[in-house]
């Protein structure tokens, strides 16, 4: 029995140490530097100190947090509706448009993210692909401007996040057992009570899991509004990375990054606390 408990200690070593090497380590960094501990170059205090996180929910910064959340819930729940009707169709094709389809979603992750991002300025641009359409069809007279305003950014946040809603969903909605909807419709109900009292319960976890996977990376996200948007759309990523790189004021940005990673620990304490697929025999693999 000492073996077998020595033995199982043995084979966990590996994982424990490259999980405290390259998560708890660096996480306990950050913690440490949002405190001031030890930091006493740039008029930074040299001990225990509260005031980068009351900074933080101060004037300016306290606006880019608030506008951060607002970006994200827009940008979720714009995703949610695109993504949604893509999974529910995919979930019941056959099985050859099914992975067609599934191999579209999946065919831009080959491509870098930056690469991604000039590609789509350039769709975008006064003279790009989408304006050249819509001035040839008639639609407007003029180029809509599509670059360097929010308009830009949600495009961005959209684009991005589109394929980490879908897939949940689909996850989900793919293990239903479709005799339930015939046996509801063969009974009388109709296919919108249908669709909430049988398929949208299977959805929820797949729902709940693509809220996560996409509210939480846009809110910390600081590459769309570089890059799409213009000086009235700082998020609270940009910031945390100004004030690593430009402003070189680490504790605050270590501040800023703690509270970000509180936020995603509230998220993901709450989705198993309430969602967890394994206490309804669900799985979310895909």
């Amino acid at each position: 029995m000492f073996r077998k408990i020595k033995t199982q200690h043995l084979l966990l070593a590996p994982p424990v140490f490259w999980l405290a090497l390259f998560f708890i380590i660096p996480v306990l960094i950050v913690l440490g530097y949002s405190f001031g501990i030890g930091l006493t170059d740039g008029g930074n205090p040299d001990g225990f100190t509260l005031r980068f996180y009351r900074q933080a929910f101060e004037g300016m910064y306290l606006r880019i947090f608030l506008k951060s959340f607002f970006y994200a819930f827009v940008t979720t729940v714009i995703t949610l509706s695109l993504a949604f009707p893509v999974a529910y169709f995919m979930a019941f094709a056959s099985p050859r448009v099914k992975m067609t389809v599934m191999f579209l979603i999946i065919l831009p992750f080959w491509t870098n993210f930056l690469i991604r991002m000039y590609s789509l300025m350039t769709l975008l641009g006064d003279s790009g692909l989408v304006n050249s359409v819509l001035i040839y069809t008639g639609i407007t007279d003029t180029p809509v401007r599509m670059l360097n305003n929010t308009t830009g950014v949600y495009i961005g946040f959209v684009y991005w996040n589109l394929p980490f809603m879908i897939l949940p969903i689909f996850s989900s909605l793919d293990r239903m057992d479709i005799s339930l909807i015939e046996a509801s419709l063969d009974l009388g109900a109709s296919h919108r009570r249908t669709f909430f009292r049988i398929t949208l319960p299977y959805a929820i976890p797949g729902v709940v899991a693509g809220i996560i996977f996409t509210f939480i990376p846009t809110l910390g996200n600081f590459v769309i509004p570089e890059f799409l948007g213009g000086t009235d759309n700082t998020m609270i990523g940009n910031v945390i990375t100004a004030q690593y790189l430009q402003a070189r004021n680490w504790p605050f940005g270590s501040a800023l990054s703690t509270i970000l990673m509180f936020i995603v620990m509230i998220f993901i304490s709450l989705y198993i606390r309430f969602f967890d697929p394994t206490k309804s025999g669900k799985t979310m693999n895909f």
